[in-house]
This record gives structure tokens, C-alpha cells and sequence, in this order.
């Protein structure tokens, strides 16, 4: 199956990127569909704005086509092909396309709704969706198959005969395979002697496994060669990125997905985990080989944009993908990186990782602290190690906090925080009766009469400063006192920490068979605008815990800078 070069690269460095076995194809399009079905994904909802900074992001990456939606659908997307077609959206790699469905039955393509806004979306390339399965065609359409397969060729010449390039969508094509494979190669052939250029195959429910897909597709490879045959997989058994992988191999050379697979119920073929596998581990080539790299930074822009949190376990581009916790992975690595990564990180834009906590081992410990600059010795890794141990044990998380345990290593030391030294915090909440109370225009009463002041004492050097703030609630109103004490100290050393800002903060109850009374862990995301950290904190008080973590922000914000 592959050649001699491949299997030498497989023996003397995995790492290395994959060779191209002889049967499979030279190259595959990558056909986009994030802002079109990646948008059908529970929890999204993209404006327009939305749309178009994805499709600059996707243009960047190298993607061959970005489906930007169903013209005439709604409002969010008819702005979205109109503004593009005025010349906001100046693509430097990829064709914009847009999506829409063959005519009615029994309708006429000049007078079809439909049809009339693909043409009107002024994008070079169609996209229509076509019943391939008889039982949507008799049940769905409620018409006969003779109708279904007139109404596929009907929409093509028309589509064409308007200058346009066409791909077809044929909707359920596994399904339709398995139940009658005589009317869906009827309907897969009237869009190839319409004048479809490529004839698009989607495991619309997301059903099939790869061995079907990959005989499936191989038979339409064989049944139309001159034409484009594509693949569309859903991933509703975890087999949408392998079903791609399996039609290419039958000769499949265009495949739609998403960026995260995002997607319809359970989503798409993720095409950050799918052009990687392709490029680097077939040597099939998909996106330009000096794009490769921005495939994370895309991912994680794409999740900002549809405001859903990034994946970590996500393969090639998670946060996770390239972490390493246990002692032995850790320690083998520092003698020789490719012997528990795959493939090198750098190739996805990707970098590796060494997460500390209880099950680290001495070697993993000295390679943490050597990539923040710290040079432990013997007894201070011992040390740190002892420290780890206990706090973890007590509910501390340092693998999900980074800054946290860069203090604490730095604590190793004999380091100190120079600058501050806490005396003491108080809180207090004030509930006014007869305020903020549930009413018709305000049912949840949004807590109006509820008031937060904290007071903190600090000394700054021999300097005694108290300071009161208050906040919607006892975390920012310590934020807002600590920043009040930070004015009221002349050091321009301090200033830079005015522009720090909690930008996220998690509560996880430990044991909560103990209900109110269970040891609470706080996470604090903190940035300065340039980057971005999180520190800890572990108490039966969450306010301390909060202050634990808020108090380490600041440190590191400082200690770093």
C-alpha cells in the first residue's frame, strides 16, 4: 500500500511528514462550510460582521472554497452576500460560494424562488442540496422519483446556463445507497450530464462507518472520473473526520467541513483535525504548505468569534494536544521530543506543553521551570515537589494555573513578593429590604438591593495603606480596593498593574457532600492586553480563595513584566 520511501520514514522518525501512497489522489480541495452548516451548531449565532471576519480568517488560512451561507434564508445572510459582493470581502485564496436547493416540485427553475437568489448572491460558485435517498424524495418532497431526478437536472442547466460554476450536495447519499442504489445513481447522473462539476456525497445523518463510505464513494469514483467527487460527513457516531479520510482513499478530491467541526447536532467533519491528517500524515496536499501553521491560531480565533470556549483535547490545535503530565512521557521528551508527540507542533502552529501536578515526577518539575527561566537545584525541586504535592492533595489545580505554579516555584527560591504584603481584607454584603424586589418588568429583582464594600489593608514597603472599594459583587469589590490602594502609593513601578483585568473567573465546590461548608477552588483569568494567565486559589471561604487567586494575579502581573 506504501511505497519504500514511507515505510523508511516510518522506522527512523515518526515525526517525519507522511508519502503519498500511489492510488491515493495528488491533492483535495478544501471546501469551508463553517458559515453555513458550522453555524447550525447549538450555541452559535453569527451576524453578519461575525460572517465576514470568519471568511477573512478562512481566506487567510488557504481554504479553496467558503460556503457563506443560503442567500434569501434570512436577513443576516442576504447582508452578508451583498456587502460581499460591494467589495467588503476581498478574498486572496478562496471562492465564495453560496448555498441554496434545487427547485420546487413541479415548479419551473425561471420563476423559483430559490434558484433567483443563488443567482443574486453574485458568487462564482453554487452549492445546491439535492435528495439522493427515494424515501425523502416519496415521503419529504411528496412527489415521484421520476420528479426528483427532474428536479436535480432542471436546477443545473439552469444554474449553468446563468455562468455559474455548480456543486451539488446530494443529501442522504449513504442512506439512499444502502436502501435503493439504482435511483441514486439516477439522481447522482443528472447532475453530471447537467453540467455539475462536482457531484458531492454527504452522510447526511451522520450514520455510516468508513469501510461503507470508502466502497460507497469508490463506485461513484469509478461510475463519473472525469468529474470532482466530494465528500460531506456529519459526525453523529465520531466518524466524520475518518469517513473524509475513507472517501479520499476511494478517490474523493473535494471535502466539505468546518473549522472546529462545528456543525448540525454533533457537527462535521472538523477540518483542523482533517488537513493536518491529509498533509502530514498522507502527504496529500490540501492548503498550502506555509499556511499549515495558522491552522491553531484560526481554530481558536474562529471559537472567539462564535463565543464558544476552544476545545483542549481537540487533536492537532487543542490546548492539550501536546501536553504532557505524566513523569515518565515528561522525562523522555527532554531526551527526545518526537517520542510522544506525533508530529512536530510547530507544523499545526502548535507548541508542547509540560503540566505539573501531583503525578510529576522530579524531571518534570526542572523542565517547567527552565521554560520560565528558573534554574532549581536539587533541593529546591525536592522542595517544590513536596509543596505540590500537599497543595493538590488540599484541591489545588496548578495544571489549569500556570501563574499560580510559577510563583510557587519562584517561592522555591527564597523569592518573595518585594512590593506589597497583605495585613488584611474585610467584606462586607448589604441586602436593603424593600429594594430590587421581583416585579413585572424586573422579575428576577437583578439584585438592586444588594451592596458589596470591601476594605483591604496593605503595606507597601513601610507604608500602611487602607482602601475601600465597592463592586457588584465581593471579588471586584477587592479588585476595585486594591486598585484604590495602588493610586494612593507613588511608584510608578506599580502603575502598569492599572491595566491588568480579570477577564474570567470559574468556582469548582470540592466534595460538595459537605454542601456549604465544601473547600471551594477559584480560577482567575487575567490579561494586561497582551497576554493572558491564571492563578488559583483553595479555600473553605470562597471569598479567600478569591483573594488568593486575585492577590497571585497581581504578583504575577508584576513579577513578569
Amino acid at each position: 500500500m506504501v511505497d519504500n520511501q514511507a515505510n523508511e520514514a516510518d522506522q527512523t522518525g515518526h515525526r517525519r511528514r507522511g508519502v503519498r501512497a500511489p492510488e491515493w489522489p495528488e491533492a483535495v480541495d478544501i471546501f469551508d462550510t463553517t458559515l453555513r452548516d458550522g453555524s447550525q451548531f447549538e450555541g452559535i449565532a453569527l451576524t453578519a460582521d461575525d460572517k465576514l471576519r470568519i471568511a477573512r480568517l478562512l481566506d487567510d488560512l488557504g481554504v479553496h472554497y467558503i460556503e457563506g451561507g443560503w442567500p434569501g434564508a434570512n436577513p443576516r445572510d442576504n447582508e452578508f452576500f451583498a456587502r460581499a459582493a460591494d467589495g467588503e470581502l476581498q478574498l486572496a485564496n478562496s471562492t465564495l460560494v453560496a448555498f441554496g436547493s434545487t427547485r420546487r416540485p413541479k415548479g419551473k427553475v425561471d420563476s423559483d424562488q430559490s434558484l433567483a437568489n443563488l443567482v443574486s448572491a453574485r458568487t462564482p460558485v453554487v452549492c445546491i442540496v439535492a435528495k439522493s435517498w427515494d424515501y425523502h424524495v416519496t415521503e419529504a418532497l411528496r412527489t415521484t422519483l421520476d420528479e426528483g431526478v427532474a428536479m436535480i437536472a432542471d436546477s443545473v442547466q439552469y444554474l449553468s446556463s446563468q455562468g455559474l460554476r455548480v456543486f451539488v450536495d446530494f443529501e442522504h447519499f449513504f442512506d439512499g445507497y444502502r436502501h435503493n442504489p439504482e435511483f441514486t445513481l439516477r439522481a447522482v447522473e443528472a447532475a453530471a450530464i447537467s453540467g455539475a462539476e462536482a457531484l458531492v456525497l454527504c452522510d447526511t445523518n451522520g450514520g455510516s462507518l468508513p469501510h461503507d463510505v470508502e466502497l460507497a464513494t469508490a463506485a461513484i469514483v469509478r461510475a463519473f472520473p472525469e468529474l470532482t467527487i466530494g465528500m460531506h460527513t456529519q459526525n453523529d457516531t465520531g466518524c466524520a473526520v475518518a469517513n473524509a479520510v475513507a472517501g479520499v482513499r476511494a478517490g474523493a478530491t473535494h471535502v466539505q467541513g468546518t473549522i472546529n467541526g462545528y456543525g448540525e447536532r454533533t457537527g462535521n467533519c472538523d477540518l483542523t483535525t482533517f488537513i493536518p491528517n491529509l498533509s502530514l500524515k498522507m502527504g496529500i496536499a490540501t492548503i498550502d504548505e506555509d499556511r499549515m501553521a495558522k491552522l491553531t491560531s484560526v481554530s481558536g480565533h474562529v471559537a472567539e468569534v462564535v463565543n464558544l470556549p476552544p476545545m483542549p483535547q481537540q487533536p492537532y490545535v487543542g490546548k492539550s494536544a501536546f501536553a504532557h503530565k505524566a513523569g515518565l512521557h515528561t522525562s523522555a521528551i527532554a531526551r527526545r521530543p518526537d517520542a510522544y508527540e506525533h508530529v512536530e507542533p510547530a507544523w499545526v502552529g502548535n507548541g508542547t506543553r509540560f503540566l505539573v501536578s501531583d503525578l510529576s515526577g522530579r524531571s518534570t518539575v526542572e523542565l517547567k521551570a527552565k521554560e520560565v527561566g528558573l534554574d532549581l537545584d536539587g533541593g529546591q525541586l525536592a522542595d517544590v515537589l513536596d509543596e505540590l504535592k500537599k497543595l493538590e492533595h488540599a484541591g489545588y489545580h496548578f495544571e489549569a494555573a500556570d501563574a499560580s505554579l510559577q510563583l510557587l516555584m519562584r517561592r522555591a527560591t527564597g523569592w518573595r513578593n518585594p512590593r506589597w504584603e497583605l495585613e488584611s481584607f474585610r467584606v462586607t454584603v448589604e441586602h436593603r429590604p424593600g429594594v430590587g424586589l421581583a416585579s413585572e418588568e424586573n422579575p428576577l429583582g437583578h439584585f438592586d438591593g444588594v451592596e458589596t464594600e470591601a476594605t483591604v489593608k496593605l503595606r507597601f514597603d513601610d507604608r500602611r495603606v487602607i482602601a475601600t472599594g465597592e463592586g457588584n459583587g465581593p471579588v471586584n469589590a477587592l479588585d476595585q480596593a486594591f486598585r484604590i490602594a495602588l493610586g494612593q502609593v507613588d511608584d510608578p513601578g506599580l502603575n502598569e498593574l492599572l491595566n491588568v483585568r480579570l477577564v474570567d473567573y470559574k468556582v469548582r465546590i470540592l466534595d460538595s457532600k459537605d454542601g456549604t461548608g465544601a473547600i471551594t477552588r477559584v480560577l482567575i483569568d487575567a490579561s494586561d492586553g497582551e497576554r493572558r494567565w491564571t492563578t488559583i486559589g483553595v479555600s473553605e471561604n470562597i471569598i479567600e480563595a478569591s483573594w488568593q487567586a486575585l492577590s497571585d494575579a497581581m504578583v504575577y502581573a508584576l513579577s513578569t513584566s
